[in-house]
Parts: structure tokens; sequence; C-alpha cells
């Protein structure tokens, strides 16, 4: 089968960064296991970096990168109950084996769900990652109520406009949040407001100063997408007490924790792989979240975060992806679809 592998730790621009392959078929699916016929891909920051880590001459061989995934089941294993050969689906895999960059692709079941049926298929490969990341943020790290329990509670969203806070935006808005945005260009600014951003703010600017501008001072909830070592400082500062943060990014330098105790702040990471990493016991959770988000999408409450698509899936255009997603100036998705 087709398949596009990393060879050693290069930049995008180098053609032998990401190469195309032809490798064997994976095997019949047992278990858990769905055998998926690949469609569509994405490409997320996390995509750039595992491209970088890859071992020349590695025991195993050059190594096929990528998560996000729409596609058509081929085949089940033995323990499968909730696909069958025929169903579409989308996903992000896992770390821990063979990526969606190729024709084929072996996953658990239980953190796949089921494609949006009014999405095409790039469009659908644009979420799963980006989804999972931002659901769990606000609801399992966070706390917020998944049946809207929580609504008129305001959400600060850092980074509003890259594929997790876009993803945030409409999901936080979904369960009755009052979601503010960080952004700066014009464009990206408009973009967190047709998401449904009920105002944004410029984060180049010290976010009190831009939150007391709109009249809200304090908020009860920040998802950090971006540069959590700026941020981190001006926190405590703008969180109501016993409010949540969450990050998905990691701090570079230390970070003072004992500034959040003097008004009992929680603050948690949120990392979408250590379900699937771990075999957690709850993992069917993902099954169930990409589900939840395929319906919202469905009925019109969110929609994909797609921007920007290539074609077909081959090395040239994964490593001009690379390069795009590198660039940091992107807004919402890149997808590619097609063999």
């Amino acid at each position: 089968m087709k398949a596009i592998v990393a060879n050693e730790p290069l930049p995008a621009s180098d053609p032998r960064s990401l190469v195309d392959a032809e490798v064997p078929e994976p095997p019949a699916p047992t278990g858990h296991d769905l055998l998926a016929r690949v469609e569509a891909v994405s490409v997320n920051p996390v995509d750039a970096k595992m491209r970088l880590l890859a071992v020349p001459g590695a025991k195993n061989g050059p190594r096929i990168l990528g998560f996000d995934a729409a596609g058509v089941v081929e085949a089940v294993g033995e323990k499968v109950t909730l696909f069958r050969p025929g169903d579409e689906v989308y996903y992000a895999g896992s770390r821990e084996r063979a990526g969606s960059n190729a024709e084929k692709q072996l996953v658990d079941e239980r953190i796949v769900g089921r494609k949006p049926a009014t999405l095409d298929f790039a469009q659908a490969a644009a979420l799963p990652l980006t989804t999972i990341t931002a659901y769990e943020s606000l609801v399992d790290r966070m706390g917020v109520d998944a049946l809207g329990g929580r609504a008129g509670a305001s959400l600060l969203v850092i980074g509003g406009a890259g594929g997790v806070g876009s993803m945030a935006i409409q999901i936080g808005r979904r369960l009755g949040l009052e979601v503010i945005a960080t952004a700066s260009r014009p464009q990206s600014r408009k973009w967190c407001r047709e998401l449904g951003a009920a105002q944004v703010i410029d984060h180049r600017r010290p976010l009190r100063e831009g939150l007391a501008e709109i009249g809200e001072p304090e908020v009860d909830y920040v998802l950090i997408c971006t540069d959590m070592d700026a941020y981190w400082p001006q926190l405590a500062d703008i969180c109501k007490p016993q409010g949540s943060i969450c990050s998905i990014v990691r701090n570079e330098k230390p970070c003072d924790i004992l500034a959040l105790q003097r008004k009992t702040l929680r603050f948690a990471w949120e990392g979408m792989f250590t379900r699937s990493t771990f075999r957690t016991p709850d993992m069917i959770e993902q099954h169930r979240l990409l589900c939840r988000v395929a319906d919202w999408i469905d009925a019109g409450d969110i929609r994909s975060t797609l921007t920007e698509r290539l074609s077909p899936i081959n090395a040239a255009n994964l490593r001009a992806a690379h390069a795009r997603i590198e660039s940091k100036t992107m807004i919402g998705k890149l997808a590619l679809a097609g063999w």
C-alpha cells in the first residue's frame, strides 16, 4: 500500500524529511481493532514535532506519522461492537501505533467516532484531534457541565484561531458558555467571531486590560492553547475565585503554582493521547465525545474548521502542509484528501 514515511529529523523543505513509500498492508484486525481505509488526513503541530523525532536507521524502519484521519471501515476484530465494514469514521489515532499517513490503518474502535454525515472526508479529517482536546479540556479537565449546567459562565480561550482554539470556541458556546477568545490579526479576530466568540481581545496586550475593556475583569475558565510561559503570570489576576485553568501546551520556564492558592484556582493539563497511550478503562469516552460532536455538526450547531486542503495525499503535499503548520500563521486546519 502507499504510505508516507519519516526517515530522519529534517526541515519540511528537505525532500528526505517525508518520503513516498510502498509498505505492507496492516494485518487483519483482531480484538477491538478496526482496519480503516484512509480517505483524508489533516496536519497538527504534533505531526511536525514527531517528524523532528524521526530516528535514522531505526530498528523498526522509517515511521509512518499522522494522527487525524477520516475513512471507511474495511474489516473489524472479533470484539468490535461499535462499527462494521462500510461505516464512515473519523479519529485521531494513537502515539503507540503506525499513523494515518497510509492508505490503510489499524485503530482501536474505542477512540473512533461516526463521521458526521454532513461533512466530506477532508472536512471530517480536520476535526478529531482538536475536537477531543478541546472537549476534554473543558469537560474532563475543568469540569464544565456537558449538559449545559454552567450556562452563562465565562471561558477565555488563549489562541482562539488555532485548531484547538477554534473547536473550544464552538464547543464552549454549545455548552452555554460565554466565550472570549484572544487573537491579534484582523483575519483571526474575524474567524473567532464567526465561530461564536462573544468577544475577542488582543493577546499582544495584557489580558487584564483587554478583559476590562469588554466589562469582564475576571473569567470562570481559561484554556491556554499557546505560549504558557507568556500568560501564566497573568492568570491568577484574571480568574474568578475557584475558577479553572487548563493548558494544552508545555511551559519552558518554571511556573509559580502558589500564585493560584489565594483564589483556590484549579489547574489541569490536557493530553488527548493519555487515554490511548495508557489504555485507560474509560478509553471509550473518546468514541462517545466524537459521536456527540458529530451529532452537533449534523444539527448545524458546530462547523468544520477546515480552511485549506491539498490533493492528493503524497509526500510533496504533506511536506508543504508541515511547512504551513510550522509557519504559525494557520487559521483553522489544513487537510489532504485522496491517494
